[in-house]
């Protein structure tokens, strides 16, 4: 039996949205895999274009939506921090899940030098893309405000700052934190040093203020020779665990802003003849693969990191699709996961 449609030609969009009973929008929406429609109405869509032999043609959805079918997920940082730290690989897989039922493709695209940063300022100006993922955000760049001018639908991976006026997927860092320092408070630890990430990235700023806040809560003084920057890196973990070792006694407790940094702490440590737990109590923060190798395996707070690319290629489909001015900022929970470092 002949699929029934439009007479001598081939079945519309609002031929669908009729038998289905729903409006036209609602049918774009789930032929462009938009989140934003109940499994009832996906289900009724999906049975109407079975029953009418709808195919997009996609060609013409291009031209029409000025659509290239594709994604870009940016990353400003060099390959060595994307293959060394997990949080790069959980957020593209969580990402790619997410896409993996949609006609989109992912370009992943790393920016390492101002010509490179230029040359896919220039690209997406031309609207090569249908959005924009970008991970690993600090406070001077300059990607996010040109994504707002070229209208460019974006979502961020963390924030620049408290006023981020770009969507967002972000974790609950300050709490977090706040939760590993109270943590060591509670053991009985006093000298507890935090190793941050870069001070110009939000990310680790509300880390540190999650340190502080556990400390104000108890009562107990700062010393800020116990506050030493780094980069998120193990080697930048490993350069500020030597530093604290030499300023004073030191500490009794360190609260690494992430796991790869309490990795590289926890190797000067051993250097250093200082045992963990019994010596020097060790926290970290993502709760990755890191952590639960280490020796001891490392207390750390979890964030869901991989549920946090799925969130961000969600929110991107949904303003792809919608093209509206709301700006979805979404901040996910942490847990603290208590293992033998602490």
């Amino acid at each position: 039996m002949a699929p029934i449609g439009r007479r001598g030609g081939r079945p519309t969009l609002e031929e669908v949205a009729a038998r289905a009973g729903v409006g036209r929008g609602t049918v774009s929406r789930v032929i462009n895999g938009s989140p934003r429609v109940s499994a009832r109405t996906r289900a009724a869509v999906e049975q109407a274009v079975a029953d009418l032999g709808y195919v997009p043609n996609r060609a013409a959805r291009a031209l029409a939506g000025n659509r290239a079918d594709a994604v870009a997920l940016v990353i400003p940082e060099p390959e060595t921090r994307l293959f060394a730290e997990p949080y790069f690989s959980d957020i593209i897989r969580g990402v790619g899940a997410e896409l993996a039922d949609t006609d989109l493709q992912l370009l992943l695209t790393l920016i390492r030098t101002p010509k490179e940063r230029q040359r896919l300022a220039q690209y997406l100006s031309g609207h090569r893309v249908d959005g924009v993922l970008l991970v690993s955000v600090h406070a001077d760049d300059p990607l996010p405000d040109l994504l707002e001018r070229i209208e460019m639908p974006a979502v961020l991976s963390g924030r620049r700052s408290a006023r981020e006026s770009v969507s967002y997927v972000d974790s609950d860092n300050v709490g977090g934190a706040r939760a590993a320092v109270e943590h060591l408070i509670e053991r009985g630890r006093r000298r507890i040093a935090t190793i941050t990430g870069p001070g110009d990235m939000y990310v680790a700023q509300c880390r540190l203020d999650g340190y502080h806040r556990a400390h104000r809560d108890a009562d107990l003084a700062v010393d800020e020779a116990m506050v030493a920057a780094a980069d998120f890196t193990e080697d930048g973990g490993r350069r500020a665990m030597r530093e604290l070792l030499g300023r004073g006694p030191g500490p009794d407790a360190v609260f690494a802003a992430s796991d790869v940094m309490a990795a590289g702490a926890r190797q000067v440590l051993r250097e250093a003849g200082r045992r963990v737990p019994e010596d020097v109590a060790l926290v970290g923060f993502d709760d990755s693969a890191v952590a639960r190798h280490m020796d001891p395996p490392l207390t750390s707070v979890r964030q869901p990191t991989e549920e946090m690319g799925r969130a961000m290629a969600r929110v991107l489909l949904e303003e792809i699709a919608e093209r509206t001015f709301a700006r979805p900022q979404l901040v996910l929970p942490t847990e603290l996961v208590i293992r033998k470092s602490s």
